[in-house]
């Protein structure tokens, strides 16, 4: 019988910064790596290509969740491994990424845990942890969806999710820059999914971003990370609010134009 083969694929764009090391912790021990590029200014294509020769480029955004199916397409392996230039997989994952390929039943996918590093401290609450999102599955089996933003794997009818043991070590925004320049992205692409479809109003951009505060800080025990659950919040929630004021806006300009 042949070797059951394994691939990690990325989506980057200008990620210099966190590419070497997520490279370095599978490169030696899956049989392909697959980077689809967005169109970077940086050095993210001189370091990828030291990794791997299978580098790509898509500069029409179509969001993440094409970006990906596109990815995924260039992979020849059996299995498919997606993870983030910022993510690292530790050890004790790595064993339990390869003994689930070898130990595979079909309809099966697995899930892993992240543990996410924010603003220089590991979060252990605050909604950040447990943060449970599907990564390895087998490439013909499923993709991600079509979501602008916030996109996921689809789970066929009847498979089965697995959990897998080791964590995957994420490490997010350092300075507050990164974390508003990051969100600012995401706010007009979930604003743009939900364009004339979903109707708000300020009232209730105004609830919503007071009940993300009140879920991560209260209900998700964000008050057990310190000031910086505190912090993570409030951003959570000024994110939230603005999100929600984007698509009332969006909303109203256009009621206007049409009286006018």
């Amino acid at each position: 019988m042949s070797k059951t083969t394994l691939a990690v694929a990325l989506i980057v764009k200008n990620e210099a910064k966190h590419l070497q090391a997520c490279l370095e912790c599978v490169h030696d021990w899956v049989d392909e790596i697959v980077i689809l590029d967005s169109g970077s200014t940086d050095q993210t294509e001189s370091i990828a290509r030291q990794f791997t020769n299978k580098f790509y480029t898509n500069n029409q955004w179509p969001g993440f969740g094409k970006q990906r199916q596109l990815a995924q397409s260039y992979v020849e392996s059996d299995f498919v491994l997606w993870l983030d230039a910022d993510e690292r997989v530790t050890p004790e994952l790595k064993q339990d990424i390869q003994a689930a390929i070898e130990n595979h039943q079909p309809q099966q996918i697995y899930r892993i845990n992240r543990l996410t590093t924010a603003f220089g401290k590991q979060i252990e609450h605050s909604g950040w942890s447990p943060d449970w999102v599907i990564r390895l599955f087998r490439t013909a089996d499923t993709q991600y969806n079509d979501a602008l933003v916030h996109e996921s794997v689809i789970v066929p009818a009847s498979f089965k999710v697995i959990s897998l043991q080791g964590r995957l070590k994420h490490f997010t925004y350092e300075r507050l820059g990164e974390y508003t320049k990051k969100t600012q992205q995401y706010i007009q692409a979930w604003a743009d999914q939900r364009e004339g479809k979903k109707q708000t109003s300020l009232s209730g951009a105004i609830v919503h971003g007071f009940f993300r505060f009140i879920k991560m800080y209260i209900i998700k025990k964000g008050f057990l990370d310190g000031r910086h659950g505190l912090l993570l919040a409030i951003l959570s929630a000024n994110t939230t609010f603005t999100r929600y004021a984007d698509l009332w806006l969006r909303d109203y300009v256009k009621k206007q134009r049409k009286e006018h």
